[in-house]
């Protein structure tokens, strides 16, 4: 039987090559997405089902699960990897974002590992990996709402994981300089190389290569790992 992953954020980036990774292995990919559809039409040539939802939005969240509870009868991997980055000034100046934020990466996460739970135990070994950050323990100040959410996240996978023990194992992934943007500048990018000791970016191999390695080693619950070329060790 086929095994079955849901990855959210699936249209770029981390998600976009985690869902073709799975393709390749032979997985029913489900590829969440909000508005990033380019990439998600590519995964969808490749045989992944879409799944549009706004995780700001409440409703769209409860359509997505039980669109999903109806369409999955057991689920291997759940993925939570949606983001939205805003610093202080955006989220004080637009109370949407602020929401959007905490919705995003804490109140979906909740809502689709808690409503996709049968599914998730139905799995011979369902499995769970939040993609929290490695600001989490060391906040930036710069950019506090997202970091708390973050934390919220990272906090939501223990607790997780000791409630859907033994059926459920609940990880996380605390990413660092993975992948710069196309607006990064050559100077913010050599500053951050200069506080990673590995001094390099990570690319999303790495990342990949630890959810495999979670799905493989099913020893593990309630752990995370960083993938950050060490940067948490300067923040």
């Amino acid at each position: 039987m086929s095994r079955t992953a849901l990855i959210t954020g699936a249209g770029r980036r981390f998600g976009y090559e985690l869902a073709h990774a799975l393709l390749d292995e032979g997985y029913t990919v489900y590829a969440h997405y909000n508005t990033s559809k380019g990439g998600v039409e590519e995964l969808e040539k490749r045989g992944a089902i879409p799944i549009q939802a706004d995780f700001s939005n409440n409703a769209e969240i409860a359509a997505m699960v039980k669109q999903l509870q109806q369409s999955i009868e057991s689920l291997d991997i759940l993925v939570n990897n949606a983001s939205c980055f805003f610093n202080n000034d955006t989220i004080d100046d637009d109370d949407d974002k602020l929401d959007a934020v905490y919705q995003v990466h804490a109140i979906a996460p909740y809502r689709l590992i808690t409503g996709l739970q049968l599914a998730l135990a139905a799995a011979e070994d369902g499995l769970v990996i939040n993609i929290t950050d490695i600001y989490v323990e060391r906040p930036s100040v710069d950019y506090i709402a997202y970091c708390s959410a973050k934390a919220a996240l990272a906090n939501m996978t223990l607790s997780f994981a000791k409630v859907l023990a033994p059926e459920i194992r609940v990880n996380a992934i605390q990413p660092g300089p993975i992948l710069f943007l196309p607006e990064h500048q050559d100077e913010y990018r050599r500053s951050v190389l200069s506080e990673t000791p590995l001094t390099v970016e990570g690319g999303l191999e790495p990342m990949i290569e630890t959810v495999k390695f979670f799905r493989d080693n099913r020893f593990l619950t309630g752990e995370s790992i960083k993938v950050d070329g060490g940067r948490a060790l300067k923040i």
